[in-house]
């Protein structure tokens, strides 16, 4: 690995750490030499062996709705390995296929409860994770922040390639609190991109397309044809952009969005 993109003893914070972006993002990270603290709410993970034997990643639980918790999280971190030198606000909520009716039906009749509850999730929770771990990277006068983004927050869900579940009977629509929360990042990124800049700290959004994870062969029908490259991302497609916004090989970067979508949002 080039200096230039060294994560070397770097202590980087990646919450919703037991998703499969999470976890795949914690070996990706600390294979690279950096100190992995992984987040998420359950107070008792069963980690892979792989990383739970990894003596560069650790487990804090925290919920990153509650700022209390996270406050907890960090001085438990920093008595381990100090301040955070990066933050990676990979948590989030979707409405996949198999949710309740109510949360894929109509936007007219989506429920306020499911709004509330996603909005706290992608939205909330990394202004809360910015404050606190942000705020402690520009104490230090150093940092940098990735903001997990989504082509759903760049432009509206394609309501087309969920038809066949209309087709087979019921009201199913792509929901609208993802798309909004996931919105919500980009503005969040500018706004302390320009706010830390003299405190050294960068923070630049990812935007991502949906990953394989034995969808529904007819969703997938759908969904590959909007993809120009034809396929849907494996987690180590994103390994790349990750390490390029942590590493000091985007020293220059900040307020930025990069986008890894297969080129969904190029057509």
């Amino acid at each position: 690995m080039s200096p230039l993109f060294s994560l070397d003893d770097k202590v980087v914070v990646i919450t919703g750490g037991l998703g499969q972006l999470g976890l795949a993002y914690a070996r990706c990270l600390a294979g690279q030499g950096a100190r992995v603290a992984l987040l998420d709410i359950a107070t008792t993970p069963r980690l892979p062996e792989d990383l739970s034997t990894n003596p560069n990643v650790r487990y804090f639980a925290a919920d990153v709705t509650n700022r209390a918790a996270l406050e907890a999280a960090l001085t438990a971190l920093e008595a381990v390995w100090g301040p955070p030198h990066c933050l990676v606000n990979n948590a989030g909520l979707d409405s996949p296929p198999g949710s309740p009716a109510e949360e894929n039906g109509p936007f007219e009749t989506y429920p306020e409860s499911s709004w509330d509850k996603v909005m706290a999730a992608n939205a909330k929770g990394p202004f809360l994770c910015c404050q606190v771990f942000g705020g402690a990277m520009a104490r230090e006068g150093r940092g940098s922040i990735v903001n997990i983004g989504s082509i759903y927050g760049a432009v509206s869900p394609d309501q087309r390639i969920y038809q066949y579940r209309r087709q087979e009977g019921g009201a199913f629509y792509k929901p609208v609190a993802y798309s909004a929360s996931k919105s919500s990042l980009y503005n969040l990124t500018r706004y302390l991109a320009t706010y830390w800049a003299r405190n050294g700290v960068r923070v630049n959004t990812l935007t991502l397309a949906g990953v394989y994870n034995n969808q529904d062969p007819q969703f997938l029908d759908g969904y590959l044809q909007r993809v120009p490259l034809g396929r849907m991302a494996q987690p180590e497609d994103y390994f790349g952009p990750i390490i390029f916004l942590l590493s000091d090989a985007s020293a220059y970067v900040t307020g930025a969005n990069l986008t890894a979508d297969g080129g969904w949002t190029a057509w």
